[in-house]
């Protein structure tokens, strides 16, 4: 539209400076024709006087001639001269600049011609035209000047330009008002109307859309090749679905989302899924007066989307973004995807005193290095426990709300920050299913009896109809800890635990990434990040990819890479690895330690190796989505995971779900979850520096006949046991259906 405006102003601008310039040239030629006519009348006049008069009796006859005219309309003056350019009389009022200027007068007698022009004097545009004066002989007497006010003529161009201006802008909002109609309610209604129809065919909602594709107006041929391929994807929904329904009888079929969806469908008929965590899978922020969202890097919210997309419901969880209020109705709720909705995210407000108390307290500083031996010393603070406590029931009667007349509704809570909430949901909606994950490692029974609240904790994870963590050794941990801790009975058998007349079931369910037999890591080309685009451009490629967290062993990891080029020297300038290192828990003082301890490592060690414009370690703290890592894991040599303790770690099995050429090396550490099932990773200790830069120096020496026999194994095992494999299992446990 804006080029089509642009036309229209251009070609008006040239139609009216056409006509501006006929205007002009039609009142010079009027104003030099009065100037001629005038100059005649007076020659009559003045040249007997000329003649017959001299001295003082010329000079007043002259005079009196001047004044006698000297009032016409648009007439400035009058003045005459000799024949020598002397001034012999004059009108009042005439510029000097003007009288005095006897070059035109001196060039209409040289040449016997009249001379006229336009002069600027006193801040006005005079028409000044020079005529000479005769005898009957024909000799110069003198000359007649006439000027004359011509001001006029830019006055009347003005106001050409004014009317055709306004004329213009009247005719540009007319002809834009126009346009804009016949945009918005002929063409973009049909097109907005043919968008949302394909994204509802996209998402499976309806097929029965284009039936009439007459009502699309010039659209209709569009509409029509739509409705043919709608009625293909029908068929191939319906082929899969009926594919699906078979693999639900077939136990060595791999899962899929589609069968993931089958499985709901049949063996929950209908019943809806509520998810309860305090990340939420979509963060909506404002950046530079632009609302831009990110999906936080997170084991639980890699696999529970994955679970939710495939199979819709609502997902409660604290909105932390500093635009999500602004995205959301005025109960919390958005439709996510953003692009392409399939359930629904209900953001729960926490006052800044109730995320420190909950988030960065209880859970982060206590709860969480409990659980994991990382060697840092858990902080308990009785006013953390107390907002713990409160937030548990502020998710809970918000689930509570949203399960009021739902018939046996499905929860999952998901980790360590919602200990509380199975209790709270059981204990007023007892027909309510509940399941709780533990996302990370569940402690040794001493360990975790330093903490004064552990028979709350315990007892409120004990609401849950199911307890899931990773591994075996985690369920072990947890059934030994109740039974030191609470008088209950435990079934080592069933691996079950009755308190108060209620069951709980424990089981391990390794949580795992959506990679199927057909499906690759989805990509966004607009988002491909390479080496390169960080300015890497060496022979061999090396990967970390972690939340800035002191559980990672980042440390560890940088000072493997330090051991490696020492012993191995022939790789400086050869080798770079690139950290990405989403920042994470900034609020907690020790994570703003440990980040800034890794900073002063990567310095050190650069600066220790560097040279030119090459440095080993490429340090990158920020955010990225699965879209922008894919690219990145596929060109890498080696993945290196140093967990120095994890309930699973995802990344691991990310890096394999992307390597479909079947190449590249993962170095994991053996205190991951991941290791007990990923054993043609090359494993280590990831407190031994040496056997770290040892692991690297193995992998970018690995043959590639080698990589592919062990990045097809371990596809083998991501694939068979894949996150809609996990949601299955733990959801059909949940629901007593196994």
């Amino acid at each position: 539209m804006g080029s089509v405006v642009l036309t229209v102003t251009l070609v008006a601008f040239f139609f009216n400076l056409r006509q501006v310039n006929e205007e002009r040239a039609t009142l010079t030629i009027n104003l030099e024709q009065r100037a001629t006519l005038l100059a005649d009348s007076l020659k009559e006049s003045v040249e007997p006087s000329y003649v017959n008069s001299s001295g003082a009796s010329l000079h007043t006859a002259l005079q009196r001639t001047v004044d006698k005219f000297a009032n016409r309309e648009r007439l400035a003056g009058i003045a005459l001269y000799d024949n020598k350019g002397a001034l012999l009389a004059t009108s009042s009022g005439l510029p000097k600049t003007i009288i005095e200027n006897t070059k035109s007068v001196s060039d209409a007698m040289d040449s016997n011609k009249s001379k006229s022009d336009f002069v600027d004097a006193d801040g006005e545009t005079r028409y000044v035209f020079v005529d000479p004066l005769h005898n009957d002989e024909g000799s110069i007497l003198g000359a007649l000047m006439i000027v004359q006010n011509a001001g006029y003529i830019n006055n009347t161009i003005a106001e050409m330009w004014r009317g055709s201006l306004i004329r213009l802008v009247t005719q540009i909002i007319i002809f834009s008002i126009t346009i804009f109609i016949i945009l918005r309610f002929f063409v973009f209604r049909q097109v907005v109307r043919l968008v949302e129809s394909i994204k509802q065919i996209r998402m499976g909602k309806k097929t029965e859309i284009f039936k009439d594709t007459d009502k699309y107006s010039f659209f209709a041929p569009l509409a029509k090749e739509i409705n043919q391929i709608t009625k293909s994807l029908s068929q191939a929904r319906s082929s899969a679905s009926e594919e699906a329904r078979m693999r639900l009888e077939k136990l060595d079929t791999p899962w899929t989302a589609e069968r993931l969806k089958e499985f709901i469908k049949a063996y929950l008929k209908g019943r809806k899924i509520f998810v309860v965590s305090n990340r939420e899978p979509y963060i909506h922020n404002k950046i530079k007066n632009e609302i831009k969202y990110l999906v936080p890097a997170h084991g639980m919210v890699t696999a529970v989307e994955s679970v939710m997309e495939a199979c819709g419901g609502l997902w409660i969880a604290h909105g932390s973004g500093d635009a999500d209020k602004e995205t959301s109705d005025k109960n919390g709720k958005i439709q996510v995807p953003p692009e392409e909705p399939k359930y629904t995210l209900k953001r729960i407000w926490l006052t800044p005193e109730e995320v420190q108390g909950h988030y960065v307290g209880f859970s982060n500083e206590a709860l969480f290095p409990l659980c994991l031996m990382s060697h840092t010393r858990p902080v308990f603070r009785k006013e953390d426990w107390m907002i713990y406590k409160q937030v548990n029931g502020k998710f809970a009667e918000s689930l509570l709300r949203e399960i009021k007349n739902v018939s046996q509704p499905i929860v999952l809570v998901q980790d360590l920050h919602f200990a509380l909430v199975p209790s709270i949901i059981k204990k007023n909606r007892p027909d309510a299913q509940v399941g709780l994950f533990w996302h990370h490692p569940w402690p040794s029974p001493e360990q975790f009896s330093i903490c004064p609240w552990r028979h709350e904790i315990i007892k409120g994870m004990l609401g849950a109809d199911v307890i899931g963590f990773h591994i075996q050794q985690h369920c072990n941990n947890f059934l030994e800890t109740v039974g030191q801790e609470l008088e209950s009975i435990i079934d080592f058998e069933r691996f079950s635990v009755t308190h108060n007349g209620h069951t709980t079931i424990i089981r391990p369910f390794p949580i795992s990434v959506a990679l199927t037999n057909d499906v690759s890591p989805k990509e966004d080309n607009k988002n491909i990040k390479t080496f390169k685009s960080f300015g890497i451009k060496t022979e061999f490629l090396g990967l970390g990819v972690d939340r800035l967290d002191y559980t990672k062993g980042i440390l560890e990891r940088f000072r493997g890479i330090e051991y490696f080029l020492d012993t191995y020297p022939e790789y400086i300038g050869r080798f770079s690895f690139l950290q990405i290192a989403a920042p994470s828990r900034e609020g907690a003082q020790k994570y703003k330690e440990y980040a800034e301890s890794v900073k002063l490592e990567v310095d050190r060690i650069n600066k220790k190796f560097e040279f030119g414009d090459w440095k080993p370690i490429i340090f990158e703290k920020k955010h990225h989505s699965h879209a922008e890592l894919t690219p990145l894991y596929r060109e890498t040599h080696f993945c290196l995971i140093t967990s120095l303790h994890d309930g699973m770690n995802l990344v691991s099995k990310e890096f394999i779900a992307a390597r479909n050429d079947e190449q590249g090396v993962l170095i994991l550490s053996e205190l991951t979850g991941a290791a007990r099932s990923l054993k043609e990773a090359i494993l280590f200790n990831p407190y031994n520096i040496a056997e770290i830069g040892e692991a690297i120096k193995r992998a970018i020496q690995m043959p590639p006949s080698e990589q592919h026999v062990r990045m097809k194994t371990l596809r083998g095992r991501v694939k068979d046991y894949n996150v809609y494999r996990w949601a299955a299992e733990f959801i059909k446990e949940v629901t007593n259906l196994g």
